[in-house]
């Protein structure tokens, strides 16, 4: 995991290798266009670093959506990796495999809660976070059959299932793909009186994501989330977490929820649960509530496999020693304290916290796409979201030298955009 700055820096405005040239041209000729890449290829990576099929390195601050949380080619992930795949990998649910328990065991215990349905995708998890709710709400609060709604927040991103995008107010997931699941009710995402007057009899869950990843790492007043809680246990309402992006060592803790001493009903956790390594996804939960699931009523052929639960177990174990989350920590106050100080020099704001930033470029200067380009080309990827704002999200192994060095890359970016104009 050893930082070489020289190499980053030597990537500088290069064209594309003819190599990458071919490798894009025959991803665009042959997969679906629902993705718009920045041109790069990678080949390789080993910690925070990313190396393209030129050689040229790059820093990582996506870390995949928060899915490579622990660094690429973590030596304890791919070891457990590597010694179940000379066991074996996939036996589905309808035996039992040496791994899945000590894995939920050992999940239950990390989220203090009794039970893991275990999936493999994020929308996999919310999808059967909402089933479960529904079932809940039908079996166990008494709603009436077909009568159930959830309250969601605007601005939300859980995925892009059909069911999902029906409460997604992101036109870019949304438009063209109607007709919508009914039972959801959307409040402005902060306002805990506006969700209150939404619930009546039918209410069975508020989803909410602890903080909004997707639209651009928003951060609610520290009351909103105790507020919710508060709300749902009085009014008989289950309290869904989406800590699937900011979940697992991201902010700093090993919960967003933790931040502000709240504990959802049910925790959806994925992305850095398979540990960058394979798909892993649960919702998380007691009896009383995931409980009301009978066999046959829900599963997924991947859902729980022997690999995935190894991997899915390293994670845990690497969590429940607090180390990554004191990273993220301190290394998060590194990384805010220096884009801070670039407010005022083409950032209007920045939001986050932990190892998670959302920062708004001033749009007069240039959007955000064009940013993560500029950047790129001093190799550093980062993700635009939402017009002028970047998102930067590096692996929690990241180290000082590296997070101060891609703040000054921005720095530089920033500077060269504001002398063109």
């Amino acid at each position: 995991m050893t930082t070489n700055l020289t190499d980053a820096q030597a990537v500088a405005a290069a064209s594309v290798s003819p190599a990458a040239a071919a490798l894009i041209a025959q991803e665009s000729a042959h997969a679906a266009h629902n993705y718009h890449p920045l041109e790069v290829v990678v080949a390789s990576g080993d910690g925070a670093w990313v190396t393209d099929v030129a050689g040229h390195r790059y820093l990582d601050c996506l870390a995949a959506y928060s899915a490579v949380n622990f660094g690429h080619s973590n030596p304890l992930l791919l070891d457990a990796a590597r010694a179940q795949l000379g066991r074996i990998t996939l036996t589905s649910r309808a035996f039992y495999n040496d791994q899945l328990g000590p894995f939920v065991t050992a999940l239950a215990e990390l989220a203090g809660k009794d039970m893991v349905l275990p999936m493999n995708t994020g929308a996999e998890a919310v999808e059967s976070g909402i089933k479960v709710a529904r079932a809940w709400g039908y079996r166990i609060k008494g709603v009436a059959p077909g009568q159930a709604n959830i309250i969601v927040a605007a601005g939300n991103f859980h995925g892009r299932t059909t069911t999902i995008i029906s409460f997604s107010d992101d036109e870019s997931a949304r438009a063209g793909f109607g007709p919508f699941t009914p039972g959801f009710r959307t409040v402005p995402y902060g306002d805990a009186a506006a969700l209150e007057a939404a619930i009546d009899e039918n209410t069975v869950a508020v989803l909410l994501e602890p903080i909004q990843g997707e639209a651009g790492i928003v951060v609610p007043a520290a009351e909103y989330l105790p507020a919710v809680r508060e709300i749902t246990t009085r009014l008989g309402v289950l309290f869904i977490a989406d800590e699937i992006q900011s979940g697992l060592g991201r902010t700093g803790s090993t919960f967003a929820c933790d931040l502000v001493g709240v504990v959802p009903d049910l925790y959806l956790l994925g992305k850095a649960l398979g540990g960058g390594i394979v798909p892993v996804s649960a919702v998380v939960g007691n009896t009383d509530i995931l409980g009301v699931l009978h066999p046959g009523e829900h599963g997924s052929t991947f859902g729980g496999n022997p690999l995935a639960a190894a991997v899915g177990l390293a994670v845990v174990k690497m969590l429940a020693t607090g180390e990554y989350q004191q990273r993220a920590t301190e290394l998060g106050a590194r990384l805010h304290a220096g884009l801070a100080a670039l407010i005022g020099h083409g950032v209007i704001a920045v939001r986050g916290v932990g190892l998670w930033a959302g920062i708004d470029i001033d749009p007069s200067l240039a959007p955000g796409r064009v940013v993560c380009e500029a950047l790129l080309a001093r190799g550093v990827l980062a993700k635009d979201t939402h017009g002028s704002t970047i998102r930067l999200a590096p692996p929690i192994v990241v180290s000082e030298a590296d997070v101060d060095w891609a703040v000054e890359q921005l720095r530089f970016v920033l500077a060269d955009l504001a002398a063109a104009k």
